[in-house]
């Protein structure tokens, strides 16, 4: 089995400012986020809440199959996180520092521009496992707080770690990107997010990724890549 490349049996506290744990602070980026997410879900006024509605909602049908996708993004966010903070922190840090500029732009927009849709089916024609999900899906996350998506902007914030860890295989990488693409159409069918929400987080992702590695990752990369770094 491959051995962690940090010790964390040997973790204390008073040892996290040291240059081996520190990277474990960014874990309290979840604290906050968590907290400030609840606030938005349950503190503002539905008379404050602006509908997300886009005509692309309209063609796109309800799919309770979708419902793996959307679930599995679970285990598509923490594998990847657990296996950095295992075995690349270099690459756990990348990740968060990505999640956290997503949580904090998802939160300060909720706060400015709290939103809420209108997608999810009244009633469900069948019954089954998927149904029986999202009804539970429905019961404990409110339709509030919905653009950007931070589903979507998650995926991509280990995607793209995922793609600038040289350790991961190819193939890996590919079927990641699959796995996110279908995340991605995933909130769309089981109507958690409006066409609106996906596309304000790609948006929002592409933007962290310019400030964050435009230049500190790409750029020297495709220098050397094409023979031009000094």
């Amino acid at each position: 089995m491959k051995k962690p490349t940090v010790d964390y049996t040997k973790f204390r506290f008073s040892k996290i400012n040291t240059p081996e744990y520190k990277h474990l602070w960014l874990i309290l980026g979840w604290v906050v986020y968590l907290g400030m997410f609840f606030v938005t879900e349950n503190c503002i006024p539905e008379s404050r809440l602006h509908v997300i509605h886009s005509v692309v909602d309209d063609i796109i049908p309800f799919n309770e199959y979708f419902a793996f996708f959307y679930i599995s993004w679970y285990l598509f966010l923490v594998g990847p996180l657990l296996y950095f903070l295992l075995y690349d922190v270099e690459a756990f840090v990348r990740a968060e520092k990505f999640l956290i500029a997503a949580q904090a732009i998802g939160v300060i927009t909720y706060l400015i521009y709290p939103s809420i849709q209108y997608l999810r089916p009244t009633a469900f024609v069948d019954s089954n496992i998927w149904t029986w999900i999202m009804g539970r899906i429905y019961a404990f996350d409110t339709p509030t707080g919905v653009c950007p998506s931070e589903h979507v902007g998650f995926s991509m914030a280990i995607l793209s770690a995922v793609w600038k860890e040289k350790h991961v295989k190819l193939w890996v990488k590919i079927l990641m990107s699959v796995w996110a693409f279908f995340i991605v159409l995933s909130v769309m069918f089981v109507k958690q997010h409006s066409f609106t929400d996906v596309w304000a987080a790609l948006l929002m992702s592409f933007l962290i990724e310019l400030v964050l590695f435009g230049k500190s990752y790409w750029l020297p990369k495709f220098q050397a890549d094409t023979g031009n770094g000094k």
